[in-house]
């Protein structure tokens, strides 16, 4: 199994910056992809960005068109940690933000149905 936990949401001004952090802990992949989704009140899950990586230095990144020149996705090895460095942050960006991890390189980043391994979210909310 493995767990996972978010944490860095919180309330942050129109333009703003915010980071947040998904720990992993347990079963470990020697390829993974790790993914961030969120979901506003009444809507699906939105796909926000996502690093694949199968070795220890290579890795490739995918972005939703919403969040490409805003947000960065990156990843931290020693600490199995991933981030998502939220930059200009609007109103339409308030939701709920969840982690989500898969084995594998998953050409289907983008689609919920591909991770099999969830955190339990973490609010995000910008007011303008």
């Amino acid at each position: 199994q493995v767990q996972m936990v978010e944490s860095g949401g919180g309330l942050v001004q129109a333009e703003g910056s915010l980071r947040l952090s998904c720990a992993a802990s347990g079963r470990t992949f020697g390829s993974v992809t790790m993914a961030w989704f969120r979901q506003a009140p009444g809507k699906e899950y939105e796909f926000v960005a996502a690093i694949a990586w199968i070795t220890w230095s290579s890795s490739s990144t995918y972005y939703a068109d919403s969040a490409t020149g805003r947000f960065t996705i990156s990843r931290d090895n020693t600490k199995n940690t991933v981030y998502l460095l939220m930059n200009r942050v609007e109103p339409e960006d308030t939701a709920v933000y969840y982690c989500a991890a898969a084995q594998g390189r998953k050409s289907d980043y983008s689609r919920p149905a591909a991770y099999a391994y969830w955190g339990q979210g973490t609010q995000v909310t910008v007011s303008s």
